[in-house]
């Protein structure tokens, strides 16, 4: 929507109204606009024998078009004449056809016959588009002829085969029982009373639990357990909605360094505890595998039960193996073992729409997802090897996305980023490849973000790509090879550009080694006078679990309540983020403080050079979450070149913040390394403006983190600006929040004053 204070601001630099547009919800994160962009999309409607398909343009004034496309030609064209078809209607007794918005509906053709078929205000006809003759014809007499939307991977998965899950208690032949009874694992006949004993060093503090039989009702593995010790985290509740007096909220929350539950492996033979008696140890092995001290031990079973396997990962992310026990014999052996000197990533398998670890059912075989070459690719392991049998991918690029494992045709089709040497390296493409790493074929190419939608027979893709400053482009390709097989529509963003909407710019410069590009957006001020000075905002968020700058088109306009206040706004992503080569993650590895801020500096003055009215001499930063830890780590740390900061919910200490999360990146055990990331035990360095803002009830990052940094402030007598946010949780500042924000860099890079609240009506 238009923002009415707009005019004003600009006449005026009001900042009561600056403020109080703000506190009213019409200062936007990314603001609306009355103009369309007109083929954005196409929805194609396929038809059944697999030789064309049909979709409508929707265009300006409420005009429309038709196309048709001839899969087996590879033509694009006008459906047909809507002119001299509108002339026919007309002609026919159809009133008020206009050729600008032909209303048709049930529309189909006889491509082989150059016939169209449709149904108009009730009536149907055929239309001949080679000799331009229009046809009236029965319902009865109208084609039936059928037609799918089929949209991008809309493949649904296949059902798992059944595998082998162990009962809990009884053996799979039935004639068994298992428990746990005095810590120790016991099993009796379901037919008799006897107790046997399985177990006899099961205690109070290191109980056995969970037993697990083999489908040959012989073997079973037990895991012996010791409890963890994890703390509590409070937060309390000042304002209850119900009134009277506050409320505790208590809530476990593990946090780096606690002592976490572990669980010891043990093997078990019925068979030879039954036949040599009850003092034989044989019967009892613990695998030397070590104790599993980080997740839930979760095993996968051979059919004939005779191995069982599980993914390990050990504590600080740096070693993990895939593990086989052999119930027959008490043997193990590590199918996967890698280790990494920084960090593997275990735990991000959801953003890669498969596991690390893909068991194949047609072969005993396992598909792998791995950074052991320095960029993530897939591995193919003979299982009975226990090797790997050769990269299915490699190169200077990153797998992102697994679609779907092929296993008949044995082919992986997935999504990748970086392998268009002459495009921004984020960007997604998509890509089929055999088991074998040969016949890597690309299914896209243009200079974009990638989105696909398969024929029904799949043998042609819809491919739809655009960039932040580029507005959608759509193509045809064939899937067997990826060719083009002809261009569709290209995005008309002209209503938007007479409003006077800009795109962000995309901007890239070196990082601190002289040849790694850094990649962001700028995004000017309304009304943009390359005479002037502009302040500058940077979003920030570095997380080290993905990259931030967003690379898809959008109609809206990006920070428009920020660049509507005359701030430049800039968003980039530095070393230590995800998504490009494992040495630019690595930068992160127990150093979260970094934050690829050498980068960002580098980049703000790269800009600057040729754009003189980017006044890098103000330059404030924002951010919440891990963001809300760098924007105040920039003053800290960098305080020569950012000036002003505001952090909400920030994690200023990573000891302080959830165990799963920062030991991913910090790494096990807790060492000094955590102290010189820590904000709070750097307080002390502090410069510039800062304001800290924390939700009281923020159920992510505990709030404490925030109110010890305070603490940590006060005691190094250093000035800034505190808001806690009662009832708020995380990122969660609210109308007051933001509006204390916005006043906060319009003071300290403007030089405007804020109104008194107090005072205004």
């Amino acid at each position: 929507m238009k923002n009415p204070f707009r005019k004003i601001f600009q006449q005026h630099n009001c900042v009561a109204l600056a403020t109080l547009a703000c506190a009213t919800n019409l200062c936007l994160t990314e603001k609306a606009h009355a103009a369309n962009v007109y083929k954005s999309r196409i929805s194609p409607q396929w038809s059944g024998d697999g030789s064309h398909f049909w979709y409508r343009n929707d265009l300006p004034k409420g005009t429309r078009r038709f196309v048709l496309v001839d899969l087996r030609k590879g033509v694009r064209e006008e459906a047909f004449d809507h002119e001299r078809l509108a002339k026919a209607l007309l002609a026919a007794g159809v009133k008020g056809v206009k050729a600008s918005s032909l209303s048709v509906d049930q529309l189909h053709f006889g491509t082989s016959e150059n016939l169209a078929y449709f149904r108009i205000k009730g009536l149907h006809f055929q239309w001949n588009r080679k000799t331009k003759k229009l046809t009236k014809i029965e319902a009865e007499a109208f084609p039936k002829t059928s037609y799918s939307t089929n949209k991008p991977n809309e493949r649904k998965p296949k059902p798992k085969p059944k595998q082998y899950r162990p009962s809990r208690n009884v053996s799979p032949d039935g004639k068994w029982k298992a428990f746990i009874k005095d810590h120790n694992v016991f099993v009796k006949s379901t037919k008799g009373e006897e107790d046997i004993q399985l177990s006899k060093d099961g205690k109070p503090d290191n109980s056995y639990q969970g037993p697990f039989w083999s489908s040959n009702s012989n073997n079973l593995i037990s895991f012996r357990v010791q409890p963890g010790k994890v703390g509590d985290v409070h937060l309390l509740e000042s304002s209850p909605k119900t009134g009277g007096r506050a409320k505790l909220h208590t809530r476990k929350y593990p946090l780096p360094g606690d002592k976490f539950t572990k669980h010891e492996l043990n093997w078990f033979d019925l068979e030879a505890k039954i036949s040599d008696g009850q003092d034989n140890k044989k019967h009892h092995l613990k695998p030397q595998v070590g104790l599993i001290d980080f997740g839930w031990p979760n095993l996968r079973w051979t059919p004939d039960g005779r191995y069982a396997r599980y993914r390990k990962v050990d504590r600080g992310h740096q070693r993990l193996r895939l593990i086989e026990v052999d119930t027959f014999t008490g043997k193990t052996r590590d199918l996967i073992d890698e280790k990494s000197e920084t960090f593997i990533w275990t735990e991000h398998p959801k953003n890669l729409g498969v596991p690390l670890v893909n068991w194949l059912t047609k072969s005993k075989e396992i598909i792998y997802l791995s950074e052991k070459s320095g960029w993530r690719h897939l591995y193919l392991i003979d299982v009975q090897k226990g090797k790997i049998t050769n990269p299915i991918t490699k190169g200077n690029f990153v797998v992102r996305y697994v679609d779907w494992i092929d296993e008949e045709k044995r082919q992986v089709w997935f999504r990748a980023s970086g392998r268009n040497s002459n495009q921004d390296p984020y960007l997604m493409h998509y890509y089929r490849v055999n088991f074998d790493g040969t016949e890597l074929t690309s299914l896209t190419e243009g200079n974009g973000w990638h989105k696909i939608a398969y024929s029904p027979d799949r043998k042609f893709i819809i491919d739809t790509y655009s960039r932040i400053d580029m507005a959608h482009v759509h193509e045809l390709r064939r899937v067997s090879d990826g060719k083009l097989v002809c261009e569709l529509e290209k995005a008309d963003t002209s209503e938007l550009e007479t409003e006077g909407w800009e795109p962000p710019e995309v901007f890239s410069a070196k990082g601190r080694d002289g040849k790694t590009d850094i990649w962001g957006i700028v995004c000017r001020p309304a009304n943009f006078d390359p005479n002037k000075k502009y302040p500058i905002l940077e979003a920030m968020y570095a997380g080290p679990h993905d990259s931030y700058t967003p690379k898809q088109f959008s109609a809206g306009k990006p920070f428009s309540s920020w660049t509507d206040m005359g701030f430049v706004v800039v968003k980039m992503d530095g070393m230590g983020t995800a998504n490009r080569s494992k040495a630019f993650h690595d930068v992160c590895w127990k150093n979260l403080k970094d934050a690829g801020f050498p980068d960002r500096i580098l980049w703000h003055k790269a800009f600057a050079k040729n754009n003189p009215w980017y006044d890098v001499s103000r330059v404030g930063i924002y951010g919440g979450s891990a963001g809300g830890q760098s924007s105040t780590g920039a003053l800290l740390f960098h305080p020569d070149f950012y000036k002003v900061a505001v952090s909400s919910c920030g994690c200023h200490d990573n000891r302080m913040d959830k165990a799963s999360w920062n030991e991913q990146w910090m790494g096990y055990p807790v060492g000094p390394h955590y102290a010189e990331s820590s904000n709070i035990d750097n307080a002390h360095r502090l410069k510039g403006k800062l304001l800290l803002i924390v939700g009281e009830l923020d159920k992510n990052v505990p709030p404490e983190s925030t109110y010890r940094l305070v603490d940590a402030l006060i005691k190094a007598n250093k000035d800034f600006d505190f808001i806690m946010i009662p009832g708020a949780g995380h990122g969660g500042d609210g109308r007051h929040g933001h509006r204390r924000r916005v006043e906060f860099f319009r003071k300290h890079l403007m030089g405007l004053e804020s109104p008194n609240w107090n005072a205004s009506k």
